[in-house]
C-alpha cells in the first residue's frame, strides 16, 4: 500500500469513528488526507473498497503475527482461537471505526451484502493462519460457519473493557468448542452413513 493510500485509509477510519458511516463522502476522505477525489476515486471508487482495504490491512497484521511453523501439540481449534484473537487484539485501536461501519451495516442491507465478500475473505484469511483449508465448498462452509461465530463474539467484544479482554476470550472458546463438536459428528456421519438395509429385510411386514 503506498502512502497516499494509507494516508486516504486513515483519514477514512478517523472521519467514520468521528461522525459515523453514512455521514462521511469520498470527497470528505479526499480532503482529510489531501488527495484530489480523482486520485482518491482511482484507487477507492467507494466506501466499501475502503472498508474492504481497512479488513485487508487487519488481517495483514494477523498474518504478520502468525508462527512459521505450526505446533504439533496445537489443535485447529486452538490455532483458530490464536489467530482470531489476534485480530480482535489488532482492532482495539479501531473500536469507533468498526461500530460505525457494523452499524451502518444493520441498517442497510444492500451496504451488507456488499461487504460480504470483504468479510469472506476475511475469514478465510484467519483459516489459512490457523493452517485450516479455505478453499472449495467445504472451504466456503468454514469461512461462512467462522463468519456466523465472528458476528457473535463481535457483540460481546464491543462490550468487552477487560484489558485482556477475557469476556471476549471466554465467548470466542465457547463458540469453537460447539463448532467443533458439531464438526466432528458431520465428519463422522459422512465417513460411517447408516447403512442401507437389505432388500429382503426392507421389504418384510416388521419394516
Amino acid at each position: 500500500m503506498t502512502p497516499a493510500n494509507d494516508a486516504a485509509l486513515d483519514a477514512f477510519i478517523k472521519l467514520i469513528a468521528e461522525k459515523g458511516f453514512a455521514d462521511v463522502a469520498l470527497r470528505d476522505v479526499a480532503e482529510a488526507s489531501g488527495l484530489g477525489l480523482a486520485e482518491l476515486y482511482k484507487v477507492y471508487p467507494d466506501k466499501v473498497a475502503l472498508v474492504a482495504a481497512f479488513m485487508a490491512r487487519i488481517d495483514a497484521e494477523v498474518l504478520a503475527g502468525t508462527p512459521t511453523r505450526s505446533d504439533p501439540e496445537e489443535t485447529a481449534r486452538d490455532r483458530l482461537f490464536d489467530a482470531m484473537m489476534r485480530r480482535y487484539d489488532a482492532l482495539r485501536p479501531y473500536r469507533e471505526a468498526l461500530g460505525a461501519i457494523r452499524r451502518a451495516g444493520t441498517r442497510d442491507p444492500m451496504l451488507a451484502v456488499a461487504m460480504g465478500p470483504a468479510l469472506r475473505r476475511s475469514m478465510a484469511a484467519m483459516l489459512e493462519a490457523a493452517s485450516v483449508p479455505s478453499e472449495g465448498l467445504s472451504g466456503a462452509l468454514r469461512q461462512n460457519g467462522l463468519l456466523a461465530i465472528h458476528y457473535a463474539v463481535s457483540r460481546v467484544y464491543d462490550k468487552d473493557e477487560t484489558t485482556d479482554l477475557s469476556k471476549t476470550m471466554a465467548a470466542l472458546d465457547s463458540r469453537l468448542k460447539m463448532a467443533e463438536r458439531w464438526a466432528q459428528l458431520f465428519d463422522k456421519y459422512v465417513k460411517y452413513p447408516e447403512k442401507p438395509k437389505p432388500e429382503n429385510e426392507a421389504n418384510s411386514p416388521a419394516a
